[in-house]
């Protein structure tokens, strides 16, 4: 096996564009497999000139340097041909997830000021009734036939040549994130963000140009976008693209497509691990798994026979900062070392941990972590406000509480911040607050995490109604289904005379959350009646 600074010396020197990494990359065999999808499957040379065509095609659409283009469907190659095409035009890809509401994609839609929106039959009624809302016209492009491969360029522009205007700094992604004022941010990421991070993690999973990524994970968090198809590209290796995550069928899927390398998440994991074993797959070839928790990595080792356990820690604006390393030692409850370019000599992670006034604390003692990073995000797309907030003297602030052992190994505590970790999603107690204190029956309302079963959290909240008003949970619920996404709809209600407050006014979440009744006298609207 080739160690990562091998892997990518195998290569040509690149800009530190996405062109020029895979153009690097593509030199090397360019009839090798690079990537499959559904019934479709894509060399090097092929992808390249499916990306040509695809530019192309933005291009007579009007897409330039620095414009925007959404994309609102389930995982797919069109995800994966619109970032590198856009990227060449000098242009960003906005990865959306496709359960939003109408709400949430009226605001991001209308923010990042997108000049079009990729959609597909299932998404196309939400995003037009989203746009009408804010009087807003970008065009809009199905993707029919996604299921089944991208075909949703014109071919008569063949005879068109993009220009090809991408450069390290241009902005290439902005994903949105939740945030504690309760509207969504858009976390800039420019190409020379992505190549640095996508080489970063082919390093720390040991990627092989023979190796194969299974992508489960959605193509709308950093996760799969930078570090499973980024480690694709960088190593030179391939992969395959599920539409989602099939619990069921995973092990089958691992069989199928030979998949030697996958990330997960905690909840995804925790779920393997209490699958019936007879969907277990024996047969396969998976040497790496990212991503995997302490609670179920004798399950992964000893039962699934995964020789390599990878762990980490990431955000969606510092992708890739801390992983444990591949030859140990292994330190459970540890979310790794900072991580490094496998080139040594290339800038790396540093971090401190810090107490509320930003003063450094000795090591075993929790405090913030603060980070700087090559891969750093640019900032907040159109909100210098929160941008400037989010550093300190050069750093940024994580908002997350941490601890570091004296051998430079971190372990997670909890999140400082009001944010609610529910099955992979970071989601905003604050927007959560908001849009249940909308209802016309509501006084007041605070979302809280309480644990889950599965790892991360569920969602409590906590519901002060107006005076004379009759509500039941489920009417809560079903108001959050109209204007939330499924994953931010509370599993628990619990409806109270009064919420806690801080001398400012403040609902005291603090308070409510170190209340363990308050979910023992909820109503958990997921336990059968």
């Amino acid at each position: 096996m080739l160690e990562p600074l091998e892997v990518l010396e195998l290569y040509p020197q690149h800009d530190n564009t996405l062109k020029g990494l895979f153009d690097s990359r593509a030199s090397i065999g360019p009839h090798r497999p690079l990537l499959g999808f559904g019934q479709t499957d894509y060399s090097w040379q092929t992808f390249a000139r499916t990306v040509e065509l695809a530019a192309a095609m933005l291009h007579t659409r009007g897409v330039g340097k620095g414009d925007r283009v959404a994309i609102v469907a389930t995982n797919s190659d069109a995800h994966v041909i619109l970032l590198f095409a856009l990227s060449r035009l000098g242009a960003a890809m906005v990865p959306l997830n496709p359960n939003f509401g109408v709400a949430e994609l009226s605001y991001i839609l209308s923010h990042s000021d997108v000049r079009g929106v990729l959609v597909t039959e299932a998404t196309l009624p939400t995003v037009q009734t989203a746009l009408d809302q804010r009087n807003f016209r970008p065009w809009l492009l199905r993707l029919d036939g996604a299921e089944n491969g991208a075909n949703w360029f014109d071919g008569a522009v063949s005879e068109v040549h993009a220009p090809v205007h991408g450069e390290p700094d241009d902005t290439c992604l902005i994903i949105y994130t939740s945030g504690t004022t309760g509207l969504p941010k858009g976390v800039m990421h420019s190409q020379r963000n992505y190549v640095t991070c996508a080489e970063v993690a082919s390093g720390r999973t040991a990627v092989q140009p023979d190796d194969k990524v299974l992508i489960i994970l959605p193509f709308f968090h950093v996760n799969a976008l930078f570090y499973s198809l980024g480690s694709i590209f960088a190593a030179g290796a391939s992969g395959v693209i599920l539409p989602r995550f099939s619990a069921s069928t995973f092990w089958d899927s691992v069989v199928q497509t030979r998949a030697t390398h996958v990330n997960i998440i905690e909840a995804v994991g925790n779920i393997l691990q209490k699958r019936p074993r007879e969907e277990f797959r024996p047969q396969h070839r998976l040497r790496v798994v990212y991503g995997v928790r302490a609670a179920f990595v004798r399950t992964f080792h000893d039962e699934f026979g995964i020789p390599t356990l990878v762990t980490g820690f990431g955000m969606t604006e510092c992708p890739g900062v801390l992983c444990n390393p591949l030859r140990g030692p292994e330190k459970p409850g540890s979310v790794g070392i900072l991580g490094s370019h496998p080139d040594t000599s290339r800038p790396s992670t540093r971090a401190r941990v810090v107490d509320d006034e930003g003063n450094d604390i000795p090591n075993g003692q929790v405090g913030e972590l603060w980070l700087d990073s090559p891969t750093l995000m640019q900032g907040y797309f159109r909100d210098e406000e929160h941008t400037k907030a989010a550093f300190r003297d050069g750093w940024f602030m994580t908002g997350d509480l941490v601890r570091r052992d004296d051998d430079g190994y971190f372990y997670f505590v909890s999140r400082k911040k009001d944010i609610i970790r529910r099955r992979g999603e970071n989601i905003s107690g604050a927007e959560l607050d908001r849009v249940i204190g909308e209802h016309p029956g509501v006084y007041e309302a605070a979302a809280i995490a309480v644990p889950a079963e599965l790892g991360e959290d569920e969602i409590l909240a906590a519901v002060v109604l107006k005076k004379d008003v009759e509500l039941q949970a489920g009417d809560i619920a079903s108001w959050c289904r109209e204007h939330l996404a499924p994953m931010k709809v509370p599993r628990y209600v619990l409806f109270l005379d009064e919420l806690p407050h801080t001398a400012t006014h403040k609902v005291a979440k603090a308070q409510l959350r170190a209340d363990p009744s308050l979910r023992e006298r909820a109503t958990d609207l997921e336990r059968p009646s």
